[in-house]
């Protein structure tokens, strides 16, 4: 016959069990929540690239001329004749012929008294920059690599540094117009891409979880060095773009 004390300890044990049970299967259906979740973020991040050259449609051509002289009058003269000069060289190349391309961009003239190192020149230093703005790219570069002519003729070029070094920069403004083509042909490579992930591991895509276009870039087509992207007239455009996929079995 069962006792009290026999029949409490009976229930006690029961309950013990019941709730080591529950507490087994509670771990195991987190477990498993767990490894469903994991497996349902599987993943694949893939990056697509897309290039096209692309020609300057721009030209920015900076001729800056300077003139020394102990006399200003004289000195002004001359460099009002240099000026013709580099204005008839430029019309002879075909450009500046409405005579809209052609900027007068700086006139300063200093006193080589107030300034030390100048022993061996003129009193008086004349500087004027005529900057040529042409979208006519061609005319400018050829028109860039006769300048020694514009020497020959007694017509003294000097580069500014707020100029760079010199010669045309030619600029490529219509990068709007190959954004969307180029995008497409990224996202189609990185999807090229993923696919083929997923076909070495035996699995599926499940659509775009992320996505990140890149930024484009305007490169010179010929890279080398000391040549830079803004003296080439045709360029390299690129851009990168990063997609994330989702797998699935």
């Amino acid at each position: 016959m069962e006792t009290p004390a026999t029949s409490s300890s009976s229930s006690r044990l029961i309950a013990a069990l019941v709730l080591a049970a529950g507490i087994a299967a509670g771990g195991f259906l987190a477990g498993s929540g767990f490894a469903r979740l994991r497996t349902a973020d599987r993943t694949v991040s893939v990056k697509g690239v897309a290039e096209r050259e692309a020609k300057a449609d721009l030209a920015i051509w900076p001729l800056r001329l300077v003139v020394t002289d102990d006399d200003l009058v004289r000195a002004n003269t001359a460099l009002s004749r240099n000026a013709e000069q580099v204005r008839a060289f430029l019309a002879a190349q075909g450009l500046d012929s409405a005579g809209t391309e052609v900027t007068v961009q700086e006139f300063s003239v200093q006193d080589a008294r107030t300034m030390g190192g100048f022993q061996n020149t003129g009193r008086y230093i004349i500087r004027q920059t005529l900057v040529v703005r042409s979208t006519r790219v061609d005319l400018v570069k050829t028109a860039s690599q006769r300048v020694p002519d514009l020497v020959r003729n007694g017509v003294v070029l000097s580069s500014g540094q707020e100029y760079g070094g010199g010669g045309p920069t030619f600029v490529f403004t219509k990068l709007n117009d190959l954004k969307n083509p180029m995008i497409a042909e990224a996202t189609a490579r990185a999807r090229e891409s993923a696919l083929q992930f997923a076909r070495d591991s035996k699995s599926t895509l499940s659509g775009i979880r992320s996505a990140n276009q890149g930024v484009f870039e305007i490169l010179p087509r010929d890279q080398a060095m000391g040549i830079s992207e803004e003296s080439q007239v045709t360029k390299r455009v690129r851009v990168v773009t990063t997609v994330v996929y989702g797998l699935s079995n």
